[in-house]
């Protein structure tokens, strides 16, 4: 079974949502997420992953835009 962890988002349409994604086997979550707003794949965001704090496991996802 992988590990998950939940991620905050910060910016855009889903700010202050959090997301749970799986880690990967070095113990890093995925570097995008691409958030699915209420209209589909239309309203697609994009969020890149960044570090939140001063230990390796805190992370954001941060707004860089929509996905079209």
């Amino acid at each position: 079974m992988a590990s998950t962890v939940e991620i905050p988002l910060v910016g855009g349409a889903a700010d202050g949502q959090h997301v749970t994604v799986e880690l990967d086997s070095n113990g890093r979550p995925p570097l995008t997420h691409h958030h699915i707003g209420s209209g589909g794949l239309a309203e697609a965001q994009i969020y890149e992953l960044e570090s939140a704090g001063d230990t390796a496991q805190q992370w954001q996802y941060h707004w860089r835009g929509p996905a079209v």
